[in-house]
């Protein structure tokens, strides 16, 4: 389904693998992720300072694999879910059949291809994929097929570098008919949308009108199949209905 992507990093944390003076100072300082947090018909999958979690319908339980180094995205592809590590410059599957694939760099994730920090692009394969002109700060794929990246501070279609938003919001987001980006975490239908404020989960109607409100914490929501579900700091994972009523599995 549609994955959310939070944007506000916490400062550097060390990259694992060694770097030479010279390469130190050619590259740019990586940050690690906070918090993040990505949805799919499948679960949700997380990563937390540098950790990464998977946890899949119908149980939600958690899976956080040892990693070899800390992880800066982390993404839903075909059914399986991947973590970006930039310092040992490869992508790896978090549960399921292991599978590793070199990339480089990489600092951002979709759906269907990964970004490195100089905007070239590889898929889950392996294999050259289009990028973005300039340094991606995050990706997702929308809900019309397409991928969409913060790219030097606009939101832009990576097929032809079209501008979507010249002063993008916090949160980046799928949307039905492509992405966009939002000031809180939110997971959008054609119909309502689902947002946590830090203090509630609501769900609002097209004109923006609260139909229903939880009270829950800071985290990241998301669409999984028919679930609302949402993943909080720690790793505790709630499911709602559509009317924010608790799914008990």
């Amino acid at each position: 389904m549609r994955p959310l992507l939070w944007l506000t990093p916490l400062p550097l944390l060390a990259a694992c693998a060694p770097a030479t003076s010279s390469d130190t100072a050619s590259r740019a300082a990586l940050t690690v992720p906070a918090f993040d947090a990505v949805f799919s018909a499948d679960g949700v999958a997380w990563i937390e300072a540098g950790r990464a979690c998977v946890a899949r319908v119908p149980s939600y339980r958690a899976t956080c694999p040892r990693l070899p180094g800390p992880a800066v995205a982390v993404a839903w592809n075909d059914g399986d879910a991947w973590v970006a590590l930039p310092g040992a410059g490869i992508l790896l599957t978090l549960d399921r059949a292991a599978r590793s694939v070199p990339v480089g760099r990489v600092v951002a994730l979709s759906s269907t291809r990964a970004y490195r920090e100089d905007g070239t692009a590889v898929t889950y394969a392996g294999q050259p994929a289009r990028g973005v002109a300039g340094a991606p700060t995050a990706a997702v794929t929308g809900g019309d097929g397409e991928d969409y990246a913060l790219v030097a501070g606009t939101l832009r279609r990576v097929a032809d570098g079209a501008v979507v938003e010249v002063s993008p919001l916090p949160v980046l987001a799928a949307t039905p008919t492509g992405a966009a980006t939002f000031t809180l975490p939110t997971a959008a239908t054609r119909v309502d949308r689902f947002r946590l404020t830090g203090e509630a989960l609501q769900r609002l109607d097209a004109s923006g009108r609260v139909l229903a409100r939880v009270p829950h914490g800071p985290g990241r929501v998301g669409l999984v199949g028919a679930d609302v579900v949402t993943v909080a700091p720690g790793g505790a994972v709630r499911v709602f209905g559509t009317d924010l009523e608790p799914v008990r599995r």
